[in-house]
C-alpha cells in the first residue's frame, strides 16, 4: 500500500467522526407541540356555550373506554395516558343530567391546555361529512363502479406497538417472500387488480361520488328499492393521500382561492374525459364494510361520530377520545361568501390520511346537502385547547400542579 493511500485513509478515519458530529448538530431540532395549562375562562365562548350538545359525543368515548383494560393507553399521542386516568372524569360525565352538572364534571376533573407550536397557536381546520351515493348490490349498466371490501392479504401495521416514538404512525402492504411490500395503488386497482375476486361490497353509479366517499370515509347508499345501506371505512392501501384538489391547483385547472369540494365536482363534470386520469393521481385507496345506517359513521376511535362535535385529528400529536375546545369558523351554507365563527366542545374521535400536522383538525358535519355545503367549503384558520384529566394535564404542561 502506498504511503499516500495510508495517509488518506488515516485522514478519512479522523474526519468521519467529526463530520458525523457536525451533521448531527447542524440538523434543525424538530419542534413538537407545547402545552400550557390555562383557566376555563381563557377559552373563547366558554361561559355561554351549550356544553350539553357535546355530551353525547363524549359519553360515546367514555362508554368505549369503559370496555378497555385499565392499563390500556389511549390510541394516539401518549399524553393521553391510560384508561385508568380517565375513569373518574368519565364517571362524572356519564352521571351528568344537565348542563350545570356537565360543566361541573369538566371543571372538577379536567384542565384545559393551550396548544402551540413554538409561538404559533393558530392552525388549519377543514370539514367532512357523511356522503350520499346511489348504488346496487348487483352490477348493472348504470351501477358499475365497485366499492371493495378489505382484501384478506392486506396487512395494516400500527408502528406504535413496536416503538413508542412511532405512536400514531401506520403502514400497510402485502407480505411477499417474508417482506412487507407496498400494496396496489389506486390506478392499479381501478385498472382491475382486484377484479374477479368477489370483493365488491356493492356497486355505485359515479366514480366521482366513489372518490369523495374514499375521502370522507363513510356514507349512505340509496338502493334501488328506496332503502339506505351504510358503508364505513374498513382499511386503506397504505399509499399516502395525494388529494386531487392539489393536482388541479398545480395543473392550473382551479385557482387556489377558488378551491373547494364543489369546485372539484364542477370541474370534473365539465371534463368527463379526464375524470379517471385525475382520480388516479391520488394513489390512496379505501376499502369499505357495510354498517347499519342507524349507527351512523364510525371514526377511528371506533365510536359513532356526532355531527358538529366529532373531530378528526393527527393522532401523532393528540390522543383519541380526548375533549377539545375548538374556536374557528365555517362557511355559512345559506349566505355565499359569509363565514360563521364558532367556539364549542368537540371530541377527537377520528383520523384521516390528509389530516396531518400539529394544529390541524377536520370537523364532522353530519349527513345531507347542508353538511356537504359546509364541509366542502370549510378551509379556515382556528385554534384549539386540549382538555385532559388534571394529572395528565399537569404532566403534559411539565408542572406538578
Amino acid at each position: 500500500m502506498r504511503l499516500t493511500t495510508v495517509i488518506a485513509l488515516a485522514l478519512l478515519f479522523l474526519l468521519v467522526p467529526a463530520l458525523l458530529v457536525a451533521f448531527v448538530f447542524v440538523q434543525p431540532r424538530q419542534i413538537g407541540l407545547d402545552f400550557e395549562r390555562v383557566a376555563y375562562t381563557d377559552l373563547p365562548g366558554w361561559a355561554s356555550a351549550d356544553l350539553m350538545s357535546a355530551r353525547p359525543a363524549l359519553v360515546r368515548s367514555c362508554t368505549k373506554m369503559a370496555t378497555l383494560p385499565e392499563n390500556r393507553h389511549l390510541p394516539g399521542a401518549r399524553i393521553g395516558g391510560q384508561v385508568r386516568d380517565w375513569r373518574a372524569g368519565c364517571d362524572a360525565i356519564v352521571a351528568a343530567k344537565n348542563g350545570a352538572d356537565f360543566r361541573i364534571a369538566l371543571l372538577e376533573h379536567f384542565d384545559p391546555l393551550e396548544v402551540s407550536l413554538g409561538s404559533e397557536t393558530t392552525g388549519h381546520f377543514t370539514g367532512y361529512y357523511e356522503a350520499l351515493l346511489r348504488g346496487s348490490l348487483q352490477r348493472t349498466e348504470r351501477f358499475n363502479i365497485p366499492l371493495y371490501a378489505r382484501p384478506p392479504e392486506l396487512v395494516m401495521v400500527d408502528l406504535g406497538r413496536f416503538r413508542s416514538d412511532l405512536a400514531g404512525r401506520r403502514v400497510a402492504g402485502i407480505v411477499e417472500e417474508g417482506r412487507l411490500v407496498p400494496y396496489s395503488n389506486r390506478a392499479e386497482i381501478e385498472g382491475g387488480a382486484l377484479a374477479g375476486r368477489s370483493l365488491e361490497v356493492l356497486w355505485v353509479d359515479s366514480p366521482v361520488d366513489a372518490y369523495f366517499l374514499h375521502v370522507q370515509g363513510s356514507g349512505r347508499v340509496l338502493m334501488p328499492d328506496g332503502t339506505y345501506m351504510g358503508v364505513g371505512y374498513a382499511a386503506q392501501n397504505g399509499h399516502p393521500n395525494q388529494l386531487i384538489g392539489r393536482h388541479l391547483i398545480n395543473s392550473g385547472a382551479i385557482r387556489r382561492e377558488d378551491m373547494s369540494g364543489q369546485a372539484i365536482r364542477a370541474w370534473l363534470a365539465a371534463n368527463p374525459d379526464q375524470v379517471q386520469s385525475v382520480l388516479n393521481t391520488d394513489p390512496s385507496f379505501v376499502f369499505f364494510r357495510q354498517i347499519d345506517v342507524g349507527d351512523g359513521p364510525f371514526g377511528s376511535a371506533n365510536v359513532p361520530l356526532t355531527a358538529g362535535h366529532s373531530l378528526a385529528v393527527d393522532r401523532r400529536h393528540l390522543p383519541l377520545h380526548a375533549p377539545v375546545w375548538l374556536s374557528a369558523s365555517h362557511p355559512d351554507p345559506d349566505v355565499p361568501g359569509k363565514d360563521v365563527p364558532f367556539s364549542r366542545l368537540v371530541v377527537a374521535q377520528d383520523t384521516g390520511g390528509a389530516i396531518t400536522g400539529e394544529i390541524r383538525g377536520d370537523v364532522f358535519w353530519g349527513f345531507g346537502d347542508r353538511a356537504e355545503e359546509i364541509a366542502g367549503r370549510m378551509d379556515h384558520e382556528g385554534r384549539y385547547w386540549l382538555l385532559l384529566p388534571k394529572k395528565l394535564a399537569a404532566a403534559a404542561a411539565g408542572d406538578d400542579g
